[in-house]
C-alpha cells in the first residue's frame, strides 16, 4: 500500500506556495498541451491574517500541472478578483489601515506572478468596497469589471475555473 503521509510537498512551478504531493499510478496532464485558464476568485480568506484559500489553489493548480509534467511556458493563467476577494489584491499599507496587519497575500501575488500569471482586479469591486486605486497592489491590473475580463478571456478560448 503506498501512502503520501511520509511524502513532503513539492513546488515545481510557484516556489513555496500550493505544497502538492506524487501519486503514483495517477493518471496526469497532458504534456504536450497549452493550457489557458481564467480563475473566478471571489472568496474572501477565513480570516485576515491567512492567505485566501482560492489564491492558494491557483499556486496548487500550477504545481499540480507542473508535477504531471506540463511545463511553466505551457500554462496560461488569468486571475479575476472580486468581491469578498477584493481584499487580498490591495497593497500592504491599505491592508494595514483596515485590518492593523501585514497583507499576507502580498508574496503569494509576487510567486504568482514571477510563475507567469496574470491578475486582474474587478473595478467595480473596488468602488463598492470602496478601495482607491493607488490602493491595489501594484502587480494587479484595475478591470473595467469581472464580468467582461471573465467573458473576454473565455472567449479567447480560455477555460472558467472558480476558485471559492
Amino acid at each position: 500500500m503506498q501512502t503520501t503521509f511520509a511524502q513532503e510537498a513539492q513546488y515545481p512551478i510557484v516556489k513555496s506556495f500550493g505544497g502538492i504531493y506524487e501519486i503514483e499510478g495517477a493518471t496526469n496532464p497532458d504534456a504536450e498541451m497549452e493550457y489557458n485558464i481564467v480563475i473566478d476568485l471571489k472568496t474572501m480568506q477565513r480570516d485576515k491574517e491567512s492567505i485566501n484559500r482560492g489564491l492558494n489553489n491557483v499556486a496548487r493548480m500550477l504545481n499540480l500541472h507542473g508535477l504531471g509534467g506540463v511545463a511553466a511556458e505551457n500554462i496560461n493563467v488569468a486571475v479575476v478578483v472580486h468581491g469578498g476577494a477584493t481584499d487580498t489584491i490591495i497593497d500592504n499599507e491599505a491592508y494595514q489601515e483596515r485590518y492593523d496587519l501585514d497583507n499576507p497575500n502580498i508574496p503569494l501575488i509576487t510567486a504568482l506572478k514571477d510563475a507567469g500569471v496574470e491578475f486582474y482586479v474587478c473595478g467595480q469591486s473596488l468602488l463598492s468596497r470602496q478601495y482607491a486605486h493607488d490602493e491595489v497592489n501594484t502587480e494587479v491590473t484595475i478591470a473595467l469589471s469581472m464580468l467582461t475580463t471573465f467573458t473576454t478571456y473565455m472567449l479567447n478560448g480560455y477555460v472558467p475555473l472558480v476558485f471559492d
